[in-house]
Protein backbone atom coordinates (compact mmCIF):
# COMPACT_ATOMS: atom_id res chain seq x y z
CA UNK A 1 0.00 0.00 0.00
CA UNK A 2 1.19 3.52 -0.84
CA UNK A 3 1.25 6.59 1.39
CA UNK A 4 1.90 10.09 0.06
CA UNK A 5 3.87 12.14 2.58
CA UNK A 6 4.40 15.90 2.51
CA UNK A 7 7.30 17.92 3.99
CA UNK A 8 7.10 20.82 6.41
CA UNK A 9 9.09 23.93 7.16
CA UNK A 10 12.85 23.63 6.73
CA UNK A 11 12.71 21.78 3.40
CA UNK A 12 12.54 24.94 1.29
CA UNK A 13 15.25 25.99 -1.17
CA UNK A 14 15.50 28.55 -3.95
CA UNK A 15 14.68 26.85 -7.24
CA UNK A 16 12.09 24.45 -5.84
CA UNK A 17 9.26 23.61 -8.19
CA UNK A 18 10.82 25.33 -11.21
CA UNK A 19 11.73 22.14 -13.05
CA UNK A 20 8.22 20.76 -12.54
CA UNK A 21 6.65 24.00 -13.77
CA UNK A 22 8.98 24.11 -16.80
CA UNK A 23 8.03 20.57 -17.82
CA UNK A 24 4.40 20.11 -16.80
CA UNK A 25 1.54 22.56 -17.49
CA UNK A 26 -0.43 21.21 -14.51
CA UNK A 27 2.41 22.21 -12.16
CA UNK A 28 2.69 25.63 -13.77
CA UNK A 29 -1.04 26.08 -13.26
CA UNK A 30 -0.71 25.41 -9.50
CA UNK A 31 1.93 28.13 -9.15
CA UNK A 32 -0.31 30.53 -11.10
CA UNK A 33 -3.22 29.66 -8.80
CA UNK A 34 -1.02 30.41 -5.79
CA UNK A 35 -0.04 33.79 -7.25
CA UNK A 36 -3.71 34.64 -7.82
CA UNK A 37 -4.81 33.46 -4.37
CA UNK A 38 -2.07 35.36 -2.53
CA UNK A 39 -1.83 38.47 -4.67
CA UNK A 40 1.93 38.34 -5.13
CA UNK A 41 4.44 36.37 -7.22
CA UNK A 42 5.04 33.33 -5.02
CA UNK A 43 6.28 31.39 -8.06
CA UNK A 44 9.18 33.79 -8.57
CA UNK A 45 10.10 33.48 -4.89
CA UNK A 46 10.12 29.67 -5.12
CA UNK A 47 12.07 29.61 -8.38
CA UNK A 48 14.62 32.36 -7.64
CA UNK A 49 14.65 33.15 -3.93
CA UNK A 50 16.29 35.03 -2.32
CA UNK A 51 16.78 32.46 0.43
CA UNK A 52 16.29 35.08 3.18
CA UNK A 53 12.80 35.90 1.90
CA UNK A 54 12.00 32.22 1.43
CA UNK A 55 12.92 31.60 5.09
CA UNK A 56 10.30 34.07 6.36
CA UNK A 57 7.62 31.84 7.86
CA UNK A 58 4.69 33.59 6.15
CA UNK A 59 6.44 32.90 2.80
CA UNK A 60 7.92 29.49 3.61
CA UNK A 61 4.61 27.84 4.39
CA UNK A 62 2.72 28.70 1.16
CA UNK A 63 5.88 28.12 -0.88
CA UNK A 64 6.38 24.55 0.36
CA UNK A 65 2.67 23.76 0.14
CA UNK A 66 2.51 25.02 -3.46
CA UNK A 67 5.58 23.04 -4.53
CA UNK A 68 4.17 19.91 -2.86
CA UNK A 69 0.75 20.25 -4.51
CA UNK A 70 2.41 20.92 -7.89
CA UNK A 71 4.30 17.62 -7.50
CA UNK A 72 1.06 15.90 -6.45
CA UNK A 73 -0.88 17.13 -9.48
CA UNK A 74 1.91 16.02 -11.82
CA UNK A 75 1.96 12.57 -10.24
CA UNK A 76 -1.83 12.34 -10.57
CA UNK A 77 -1.69 13.13 -14.29
CA UNK A 78 1.47 11.25 -15.26
CA UNK A 79 1.11 8.00 -13.27
CA UNK A 80 -1.62 5.60 -12.18
CA UNK A 81 -0.40 5.48 -8.57
CA UNK A 82 -3.16 5.54 -5.95
CA UNK A 83 -2.32 6.27 -2.30
CA UNK A 84 -4.12 4.55 0.56
CA UNK A 85 -3.10 7.18 3.11
CA UNK A 86 -1.67 10.69 3.25
CA UNK A 87 0.32 12.40 5.99
CA UNK A 88 2.39 15.54 6.35
CA UNK A 89 4.87 16.97 8.81
CA UNK A 90 3.31 20.06 10.45
CA UNK A 91 2.62 22.39 7.50
CA UNK A 92 2.65 19.24 5.32
CA UNK A 93 -0.66 18.17 6.85
CA UNK A 94 -2.33 20.90 4.78
CA UNK A 95 -0.81 19.41 1.60
CA UNK A 96 -2.11 16.01 2.75
CA UNK A 97 -5.62 17.46 3.16
CA UNK A 98 -5.44 18.89 -0.38
CA UNK A 99 -4.35 15.43 -1.54
CA UNK A 100 -7.38 13.92 0.25
CA UNK A 101 -9.69 16.39 -1.49
CA UNK A 102 -10.93 17.91 1.77
CA UNK A 103 -9.27 21.31 1.41
CA UNK A 104 -9.17 23.28 -1.84
CA UNK A 105 -5.71 24.37 -2.92
CA UNK A 106 -6.65 28.07 -2.96
CA UNK A 107 -8.03 27.89 0.59
CA UNK A 108 -5.00 25.90 1.76
CA UNK A 109 -2.43 28.34 0.36
CA UNK A 110 -4.23 31.38 1.82
CA UNK A 111 -4.65 29.64 5.18
CA UNK A 112 -1.01 28.63 5.56
CA UNK A 113 0.10 32.14 4.61
CA UNK A 114 -1.96 33.36 7.60
CA UNK A 115 -0.78 30.43 9.74
CA UNK A 116 2.84 31.39 9.15
CA UNK A 117 2.10 35.02 10.02
CA UNK A 118 0.25 34.05 13.22
CA UNK A 119 3.02 31.67 14.32
CA UNK A 120 5.67 34.31 13.74
CA UNK A 121 3.72 36.97 15.62
CA UNK A 122 2.85 34.75 18.60
CA UNK A 123 6.27 35.33 20.15
CA UNK A 124 8.53 38.41 19.86
CA UNK A 125 11.45 37.79 17.48
CA UNK A 126 14.43 36.37 19.36
CA UNK A 127 12.54 35.38 22.48
CA UNK A 128 11.78 31.84 21.32
CA UNK A 129 13.88 29.11 19.72
CA UNK A 130 14.11 25.42 18.89
CA UNK A 131 16.86 22.81 19.21
CA UNK A 132 17.47 19.27 17.96
CA UNK A 133 18.34 16.71 20.62
CA UNK A 134 19.83 13.48 19.28
CA UNK A 135 20.39 10.22 21.10
CA UNK A 136 18.63 10.90 24.39
CA UNK A 137 15.98 8.67 25.99
CA UNK A 138 12.53 10.32 25.98
CA UNK A 139 12.07 10.08 29.76
CA UNK A 140 15.46 11.70 30.28
CA UNK A 141 14.59 14.44 27.79
CA UNK A 142 11.29 15.13 29.57
CA UNK A 143 13.21 15.58 32.82
CA UNK A 144 15.78 17.80 31.09
CA UNK A 145 12.97 20.06 29.87
CA UNK A 146 11.36 20.14 33.32
CA UNK A 147 14.68 21.07 34.95
CA UNK A 148 15.56 23.66 32.29
CA UNK A 149 12.20 25.45 32.32
CA UNK A 150 12.72 27.47 35.54
CA UNK A 151 9.35 29.16 35.12
CA UNK A 152 9.64 29.41 31.33
CA UNK A 153 8.47 27.10 28.52
CA UNK A 154 10.58 24.35 26.97
CA UNK A 155 9.11 21.06 25.74
CA UNK A 156 9.36 18.44 22.98
CA UNK A 157 7.95 19.87 19.74
CA UNK A 158 8.74 17.23 17.08
CA UNK A 159 9.12 13.51 17.76
CA UNK A 160 10.80 12.90 14.41
CA UNK A 161 12.31 9.44 14.82
CA UNK A 162 13.81 7.21 17.47
CA UNK A 163 16.48 9.32 19.14
CA UNK A 164 15.72 12.50 17.19
CA UNK A 165 13.51 14.99 19.02
CA UNK A 166 13.18 18.74 18.53
CA UNK A 167 12.42 20.93 21.55
CA UNK A 168 10.92 24.43 21.56
CA UNK A 169 10.26 27.25 23.98
CA UNK A 170 11.74 30.43 25.43
CA UNK A 171 15.27 30.99 24.11
CA UNK A 172 16.89 30.98 27.56
CA UNK A 173 15.11 27.76 28.57
CA UNK A 174 16.06 26.05 25.30
CA UNK A 175 19.70 27.08 25.84
CA UNK A 176 19.61 25.60 29.36
CA UNK A 177 18.05 22.40 27.99
CA UNK A 178 20.80 22.08 25.38
CA UNK A 179 23.49 22.16 28.08
CA UNK A 180 21.59 19.78 30.36
CA UNK A 181 20.97 17.35 27.48
CA UNK A 182 24.70 17.26 26.75
CA UNK A 183 25.41 16.58 30.42
CA UNK A 184 22.88 13.72 30.37
CA UNK A 185 24.60 12.06 27.42
CA UNK A 186 22.88 13.36 24.28
CA UNK A 187 24.93 12.57 21.17
CA UNK A 188 24.18 16.04 19.83
CA UNK A 189 22.21 19.02 21.05
CA UNK A 190 22.15 22.02 18.76
CA UNK A 191 20.00 25.10 18.15
CA UNK A 192 18.01 25.22 14.90
CA UNK A 193 17.87 28.22 12.53
CA UNK A 194 14.15 28.90 12.91
CA UNK A 195 12.31 32.16 13.46
CA UNK A 196 9.90 31.05 16.20
CA UNK A 197 9.31 28.22 18.74
CA UNK A 198 6.79 26.13 16.82
CA UNK A 199 4.64 23.36 18.33
CA UNK A 200 4.80 24.35 21.97
CA UNK A 201 2.40 26.14 24.32
CA UNK A 202 3.79 29.54 23.25
CA UNK A 203 1.89 28.98 19.98
CA UNK A 204 -1.57 28.79 21.60
CA UNK A 205 -2.39 32.41 20.59
CA UNK A 206 -1.51 31.54 16.97
CA UNK A 207 -3.91 28.59 17.13
CA UNK A 208 -6.70 30.83 18.39
CA UNK A 209 -6.20 33.23 15.47
CA UNK A 210 -5.98 30.32 13.03
CA UNK A 211 -9.31 28.95 14.32
CA UNK A 212 -11.05 32.11 13.10
CA UNK A 213 -9.57 31.67 9.61
CA UNK A 214 -10.46 27.96 9.46
CA UNK A 215 -14.03 28.74 10.50
CA UNK A 216 -14.48 30.63 7.24
CA UNK A 217 -13.42 27.88 4.82
CA UNK A 218 -15.37 24.88 3.59
CA UNK A 219 -14.11 21.35 4.04
CA UNK A 220 -15.23 18.37 1.96
CA UNK A 221 -15.26 14.74 3.05
CA UNK A 222 -11.83 13.13 2.80
CA UNK A 223 -11.34 10.78 -0.14
CA UNK A 224 -8.59 8.97 1.79
CA UNK A 225 -7.56 9.00 5.46
CA UNK A 226 -4.98 11.55 6.66
CA UNK A 227 -2.79 10.38 9.55
CA UNK A 228 -2.71 13.47 11.74
CA UNK A 229 0.19 15.03 13.64
CA UNK A 230 -1.83 15.51 16.84
CA UNK A 231 -3.14 11.96 17.23
CA UNK A 232 -0.88 9.91 14.93
CA UNK A 233 -4.06 8.13 13.83
CA UNK A 234 -5.93 8.16 10.50
CA UNK A 235 -8.78 10.66 10.26
CA UNK A 236 -11.40 10.64 7.53
CA UNK A 237 -13.99 12.79 9.31
CA UNK A 238 -14.14 16.30 7.81
CA UNK A 239 -15.91 17.58 10.93
CA UNK A 240 -12.73 16.95 12.96
CA UNK A 241 -10.25 18.62 10.60
CA UNK A 242 -10.50 22.20 11.92
CA UNK A 243 -9.99 21.23 15.55
CA UNK A 244 -7.04 18.98 14.69
CA UNK A 245 -5.38 21.78 12.68
CA UNK A 246 -5.87 24.31 15.50
CA UNK A 247 -4.45 21.93 18.10
CA UNK A 248 -1.56 21.04 15.80
CA UNK A 249 -0.05 24.55 16.05
CA UNK A 250 0.82 24.18 19.75
CA UNK A 251 0.97 20.37 20.05
CA UNK A 252 4.06 18.27 19.29
CA UNK A 253 4.36 16.68 15.85
CA UNK A 254 4.21 12.93 16.46
CA UNK A 255 5.95 11.91 13.24
CA UNK A 256 7.58 8.76 14.61
CA UNK A 257 4.19 7.45 15.73
CA UNK A 258 2.62 8.57 12.45
CA UNK A 259 5.01 6.38 10.46
CA UNK A 260 4.56 3.50 12.91
CA UNK A 261 0.79 3.83 12.44
CA UNK A 262 1.09 3.66 8.65
CA UNK A 263 3.40 0.62 8.89
CA UNK A 264 0.83 -1.11 11.11
CA UNK A 265 -1.88 -0.36 8.54
CA UNK A 266 0.07 -2.10 5.80
CA UNK A 267 1.84 0.80 4.09
CA UNK A 268 5.04 -0.45 2.47
CA UNK A 269 5.72 2.33 -0.03
CA UNK A 270 6.16 6.02 0.79
CA UNK A 271 6.33 8.81 -1.78
CA UNK A 272 7.49 12.20 -0.49
CA UNK A 273 6.03 15.02 -2.59
CA UNK A 274 7.71 18.42 -2.45
CA UNK A 275 11.08 19.99 -1.72
CA UNK A 276 13.89 18.08 -0.04
CA UNK A 277 14.16 14.52 1.27
CA UNK A 278 13.87 15.08 5.02
CA UNK A 279 10.87 12.80 5.52
CA UNK A 280 12.29 10.14 3.20
CA UNK A 281 15.37 9.98 5.43
CA UNK A 282 13.28 9.66 8.59
CA UNK A 283 11.00 7.00 7.10
CA UNK A 284 13.96 4.97 5.85
CA UNK A 285 15.16 4.56 9.44
CA UNK A 286 11.73 3.67 10.82
CA UNK A 287 9.95 1.66 8.10
CA UNK A 288 12.78 -0.70 7.22
CA UNK A 289 12.27 -2.64 4.00
CA UNK A 290 9.76 -0.15 2.61
CA UNK A 291 10.11 1.38 -0.83
CA UNK A 292 10.74 5.13 -0.57
CA UNK A 293 10.55 7.65 -3.42
CA UNK A 294 10.76 11.42 -3.65
CA UNK A 295 9.18 13.73 -6.21
CA UNK A 296 10.60 17.21 -6.66
CA UNK A 297 11.59 17.41 -10.34
CA UNK A 298 10.77 15.99 -13.76
CA UNK A 299 13.35 13.19 -13.51
CA UNK A 300 11.65 11.92 -10.35
CA UNK A 301 8.30 11.85 -12.17
CA UNK A 302 9.81 10.01 -15.15
CA UNK A 303 11.31 7.38 -12.84
CA UNK A 304 7.92 6.73 -11.22
CA UNK A 305 5.99 6.81 -14.50
CA UNK A 306 8.37 4.42 -16.23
Amino acid sequence: MIAYIFPGQGSQYAGMGKDLADNFPVARQIFEEANDALGFDLAALCYNGPEDDLRLTANTQPAILTTSVAALRVLETETDLVPGFAAGHSLGEYSALVCAGSLSFADAVRTVRQRGKFMQEAVPVGSGSMAAILGLDLEVLDQVCADAAQGQVVAPANYNSDGQVVIAGHSEAVARAIELAKEKGAKRALPLPVSAPFHCSLMVPAGERLAAVLAGISLKELALPVVTNVEALPNNDAARVRDLLVRQVSAPVRWQETVACMVSLGVDRYIELGPGKVLSGLVKRMAKGSLIDNVQDANDVTALAG
